[in-house]
Formats: C-alpha cells, structure tokens, sequence
C-alpha cells in the first residue's frame, strides 16, 4: 500500500493505494483483486476489499465504490450503499465518518483528496476521457459545496499509466488539442509514425493545479511496466490476456 505523507499527517483521516499485494485472488487476478467487475471469484473479491479496509486500520469501515463509467460526475456520499445499489459515477466526496470511499484503477488515474480541517474527503477515477471532460474540476467543485476550502485541499494521484508507456494515435491528440492548445505540453512523439506519448499524470497534475495550487502531489509509479506491483489493462491487451485485475485506492474519515 502506498501512502502519501501530505495525507497521511492527519489523525482524522485513513488513506491508500492499493496495488497487488496482500489478497486472495490468483492468475490474472493475483491478488489484491478488487473490481467485481474483472471476472474474478465474487467471494475472493469481497475477502480483498475487507483485507484493503484493515490496511486503512479501519476494519469496521463501509467501503463504497460506483459504477465507474468514464464520466465526469461526482456525488455526494453521506450513506453507505451495497454494490448492487452503486449509482453511476467516477467521483465521490463525504462529510460522513466511517464511510471508506472507493475507487478501482488498471492505468486509469485514482486521485484521492481531503481537507482535513473542514473533514471533507474525496475520490476520483480518472482516464483520459473522465479527465478531459473534468471529473477533477467536478470533484474539488462538489467538495468545496461540502465545506472545503481549495487553498486547504490536498490532491494524491496514485499510480497510473505513466508517458512513456502510453502511445495514442493522432485522432486522440487531437481531441485535447482541440480542448486547449496548451495540451501539446503532454505528447511527444513516439517511435511509430504518426503517434505519441500521452502523459495523463501531468495533464490531471495542471488541470488540479489550477484548482489547488501547490497542493498537487503524485506517486510516480506506472502501472504498466510494474508487473509485479499494480495492474494494467493495456499490458493485459498487450498480452493477449482477456481479463485483468483492478486496484483499489480509498480514502475516509475516521469515525
């Protein structure tokens, strides 16, 4: 599990991403799988959410998690749900001690975030299209209606495919250059002809930066290469592999 100090020096709040390590699941799966959704054993799946809640040191938590669709939309959480009742979203934030918010990655971006002194938390799944489309704007936004201040949030982004193992095509580029010109700032051009590299980390970094100044921060660590440590699903594609684990990241306030 992977800590970030800027969140971790809060007693009121638990907070971590969640690579392989630690659960139950095999194949593919190995092990920490988390995602109901990735074909994996549903009963090894609930036993590795449990065992990501101990690693919070918050046993006893309820651990929600959307139906993450690539959207920009973010809810508000003040109630546990069960996961056949999990609404459609790629972003939450809480007032609400005792609820564990979850979000599931392979590449995609978890972001975490909180303001400590106003005890507002909050959660995001971003990949490209969640990102462009603002899911971070839409999340500190939602935060900041709960009681956050921006000049006291705290943004994590947690392992994700990093720039040099992520080549897009140029109709891709376009749609980010088409958003803003400034966007060029996150390609460069691969060694195949007519493609690039996308650097999803610095873009959602820039786009949080404009929200939070100076209260960015970022684990550097890509999923794609680190086998052994995260999942991905492009490697899985890749491979030739038709299923793949998700990570989890979740963040609450201690009750």
């Amino acid at each position: 599990m992977i800590k970030i100090e800027e969140l971790s020096g809060h007693a009121g709040i638990r907070h971590g991403f969640f690579g392989r390590d630690g659960g139950v699941s095999d194949g593919v799966f190995a092990s920490l799988n988390c995602g109901y959704g990735s074909g994996d054993d549903r009963e090894r799946v609930a036993e590795n959410r449990m065992r990501a809640l101990a690693g919070l040191g918050l046993p006893d938590a309820a651990l929600v998690t959307a139906h993450q669709r690539h959207t920009a939309d973010a809810i508000h959480v003040d109630a546990a749900w069960t996961h056949a009742d999990a609404p459609v979203a790629d972003a939450m934030a809480s007032t609400t001690p005792g609820i564990a918010l979850g979000v599931l990655a392979a590449d995609c971006a978890p972001i975490l975030l909180a303001d400590a002194d106003a005890g507002v938390i909050g959660a995001a799944h971003a990949g490209w299209r969640g990102a462009l489309d603002g899911v971070t704007d839409q999340v500190v936004g939602l935060m900041t209606q709960l009681g956050a201040r921006a000049d006291r949030i705290t943004a994590a982004i947690g392992p994700t495919i990093a720039q040099e193992s992520y080549e897009v095509g140029p109709e891709f580029k376009n749609r980010f250059a088409e958003d803003d010109g400034a966007n060029a700032d996150f390609f460069i051009p691969s060694v195949k002809a007519g493609h690039w590299m996308f650097d999803l980390p610095g873009y959602l970094a820039r786009r949080l930066e404009a929200r939070l100044p100076g209260r960015v921060v970022s684990s550097g660590h890509d999923t794609y290469p680190e086998d052994s440590g995260f999942y991905s699903y492009r490697r899985a594609v890749h491979r030739g592999e038709s299923q793949y684990g998700r990570a989890m990241s979740a963040i609450a306030l201690v009750p």
